[in-house]
């Protein structure tokens, strides 16, 4: 384990305060100008929608009954303090572990201020070709859906740690 936490991946937790704000910028912002499923078309493949997610992903358990809120708050704080703890205990200078874990731990925490705040996760960035969407996401899915594609990449080809570290 790092003896500083300057020496260790916690030096990284800037890119969780990035994405965090981001994110609650970017749905503030939502939140001041779209009335719930207000569209604006940007692209021929994209849109700004403003809905609400009371679920998970792909809005699991969105139906639920309202006790999904806890689950996934209690979910979001877990793996928070978990991939934290990860961090302290590796070097900073595996970049692709701590780029991850970050990405995913400043997403965790804006959907779950959004959770707390409003009972749901405001989502607005809508992809979709001919009548076919994706469904809708934010700034902190794509944090989370990045730091997994880095993890997943990782455990294919693990980052070697430089001689020292």
């Amino acid at each position: 384990m790092p003896s500083t936490w300057k020496e260790s991946g916690i030096r990284w937790y800037w890119v969780a305060v990035l994405v965090f704000f981001a994110d609650q910028l970017s749905k503030q912002w939502v939140l001041a100008n779209f009335e719930l499923y207000d569209s604006i078309q940007l692209l021929p493949f994209f849109n700004f929608t403003y809905v609400r997610n009371y679920g998970a992903a792909f809005s699991f358990l969105s139906e639920a009954g309202g006790w999904q809120r806890w689950l996934f708050t209690i979910i979001a704080v877990g793996f928070s303090v978990l991939l934290t703890v990860w961090l302290r205990r590796q070097s900073s200078s595996l970049w692709r572990s701590n780029l991850a874990y970050t990405l995913i731990i400043g997403g965790a925490i804006g959907n779950l201020v959004d959770r707390l705040m409003h009972g749901y996760v405001v989502d607005f960035i809508d992809f979709y070709w001919n009548t076919s969407h994706y469904p809708a996401f934010n700034i902190a899915d794509a944090g989370i859906f990045i730091g997994a594609v880095l993890i997943i990449w990782e455990s294919f080809k693990p980052e070697v740690p430089p001689t020292g570290s």
